[in-house]
């Protein structure tokens, strides 16, 4: 029998989709790929492959996962079988800068960035923004790593200086234009099957790590999904910005069926995007009020896929 097969390296933000998998009453299995083998000249199962690899997977222990699931989704392309989020999927979920790189080749527009690797590079990149206050990150990262606000060059040297750098897993430090929003807040803007769903409003005022998966509400001091009085995440039924087509082209020319995207919009309302996560999650309180689910939409799409996959047998 086909199967959904999933692809991941953190059973806390597969359980939502497992639960709704099984209320729906279709045949999956957790594929966990925080370490395994594969045997190449064997041919794979047949089913739908869904791909929630995470850039952030060495945070989790996991520091080879997302290599594993390379050879993995190559393994399953070679043999012909339905991959959602495939291996170009997963090379975005992987690099901003590929993302970046993407964005603007559709019209997107994103903040100036320069790619960094070394101390002295990363120091000298600085001069890059005339004065202006810019923010570091890492390429391959997710939750926020390695996101520091600085005024000044002075101000980026003594943090190198310090222990309180961080190396990034792929070498790569990006320094940013900050953008000055004239509220606190972003939107990260949810597709699934390729196909817009919702938009979330997530307040930034606590911090950068902006992860809306109901786990980081009770081990993440920076993600505290659903705080009162004020919730973290509410979901913006009156976002509908003509980037939106731009976002869907984006996906549908890089193997993305499932992702979350964000932007940020400036003093004079101009709009940035910075980030796709192939990796998305969603928040249970801010879903629960507006009276939406995207996982349940996800199991949906994987559920149509499925049936697409049984009816060839035919």
């Amino acid at each position: 029998m086909k199967k959904i097969y999933v692809i991941h390296e953190n059973q806390e933000w597969t359980v939502h989709l497992f639960n709704r998998l099984e209320e729906l009453g279709l045949p999956y299995e957790d594929w966990h790929l925080g370490s395994g083998a594969i045997n190449l000249s064997e041919a794979p199962p047949e089913g739908v492959f869904y791909s929630r690899m995470s850039a952030s997977s060495h945070t989790r222990g996991h520091r080879y996962a997302p290599e594993l699931a390379s050879a993995v989704l190559a393994w399953l392309e070679r043999h012909g079988r339905t991959v959602i989020n495939n291996s170009r999927a997963l090379q975005l979920e992987v690099s901003k800068v590929v993302q970046y790189m993407e964005l603007e080749k559709f019209g997107v527009r994103t903040p100036k960035t320069v790619a960094a690797v070394g101390k002295d590079q990363i120091l000298e990149a600085a001069d890059t923004f005339d004065g202006q206050a810019f923010i570091t990150k890492h390429n391959r990262a997710g939750k926020g790593l390695g996101v520091q606000l600085f005024q000044d060059k002075q101000a980026l040297k003594t943090y190198l200086d310090s222990d309180a750098f961080e190396e990034p897993v792929d070498g790569i430090t990006l320094l940013q234009q900050y953008i000055q929003a004239p509220e606190p807040y972003i939107t990260r803007c949810e597709f699934v099957g390729g196909e817009f769903v919702y938009a979330v409003r997530v307040d930034t005022s606590e911090g950068f790590e902006l992860c809306p998966a109901d786990a980081c509400s009770i081990e993440d001091l920076f993600c505290p999904a659903g705080e009162e009085p004020k919730a973290k995440f509410q979901i913006d039924h009156s976002f509908n910005e003509p980037v939106l087509v731009q976002y869907a082209e984006v996906l549908k020319a890089n193997g993305v069926q499932i992702a979350g995207i964000e932007c940020i919009r400036d003093q004079e309302g101009n709009l940035y995007t910075y980030d796709i996560n192939t990796n998305t999650n969603y928040n249970s309180e801010a879903e629960e009020k507006a009276g939406v689910f995207g996982m349940l939409e996800v199991a949906k799409y994987l559920g149509s896929r499925l049936k697409e996959e049984q009816g060839a047998l035919v």
